[in-house]
C-alpha cells in the first residue's frame, strides 16, 4: 500500500535536505505547505481566492481550509503513489482529517521525527549564513565558505545572517515548536506508526535511517 510520509522536524533539523533526497532517490514528492500557500498569493482559482481573502482579513488560515489545499493538491497525479507532508499536520484536528484523506486515498500514514538536541539546533540555527544569489546555506561552525564571510560560488557576494537567527529568537522558536508538536508526536506514538531518527549525525545516515524506518530499498 502507498504511504504518506509525515515528516517531522524542529526548525534546523535537517526535513528539507532528507526531503529533497526521497524525492531525488525515490521520486517521492515533497508537498510543502509553505510552498502551496505562497504559490496561492498570486493563483487565480476559488481555493486561491479563499486562501488571499482570509490573508487579507488578517485572519489565519483554518484547519479545515488547510485541509482542503492538501487534499486538492495531493489529488494531482505525482501523489498517486508515496508522498510526503512536510508543515502538515500541525495540529491534532488536522492530523485526524489526514487520516480521513488517507482512507479516501488508499494509503498508509507513517511519521519520521527527526530528532536533534537543542544544543546543536542553537548553533545550526545561530551559526547559519546565505548567499542572496544561489541561495547557498552555510553554517559557521560546521560548513564555512572557503573564503569567510563571502559565496564560494559567488565571492563578490557578502553572506548574510537571518535576523531572527540569534539565540533568544531561535530559544523562543524551539519552545514554541515543542509545545505545538508534542501532542502530535504522542498521536502518532501512540497508534505505533512513530519512527524516531537520530538527526544530529551524517546527512547520509540519517537518510538510511529514514528509508528503513518507512519500508523503502536503498538507493
Amino acid at each position: 500500500m502507498s504511504k504518506i510520509i509525515v515528516l517531522i522536524g524542529a526548525p534546523g533539523a535537517g526535513k528539507g535536505t532528507q526531503a529533497r533526497l526521497l524525492q531525488e532517490r525515490h521520486g517521492v514528492p515533497q508537498i510543502s505547505t509553505g510552498d502551496i500557500f505562497r504559490e496561492m498569493k498570486n493563483a487565480d482559482t476559488p481555493l486561491a481566492r479563499e486562501v488571499q481573502e482570509t490573508m487579507a482579513a488578517g485572519k489565519l488560515i483554518s484547519d479545515d481550509l488547510t485541509y482542503k489545499i492538501v487534499r486538492e493538491r495531493t489529488s494531482r497525479d505525482d501523489c498517486s503513489e508515496d508522498y510526503l507532508l512536510d508543515g502538515y499536520p500541525r495540529t491534532l484536528v488536522q492530523a485526524e482529517q489526514l487520516e480521513g484523506l488517507a482512507d479516501e486515498q488508499g494509503k498508509t500514514i507513517a511519521a519520521v521525527d527527526v530528532d536533534v538536541d537543542r544544543a546543536e539546533l542553537m548553533r545550526r540555527l545561530t551559526g547559519r549564513r546565505s548567499c542572496g544569489v544561489c541561495g547557498e546555506i552555510y553554517n559557521v561552525y560546521s560548513k564555512p565558505p572557503k573564503v569567510d564571510g563571502v559565496c564560494d560560488f559567488h565571492p563578490d557576494t557578502l553572506l548574510t545572517h537571518r535576523a531572527d537567527d540569534n539565540e533568544e529568537s531561535v530559544g523562543i522558536r524551539l519552545a514554541t515548536f515543542d509545545t505545538a508538536t508534542k501532542p502530535l508526536l504522542d498521536y502518532y506514538e501512540q497508534s505505533g506508526r512513530l519512527a524516531k531518527v537520530d538527526g544530529s549525525g551524517d546527512f547520509e545516515d540519517i537518510y538510511r535511517a529514514i528509508v528503513d524506518a518507512v519500508g523503502f530499498g536503498r538507493n
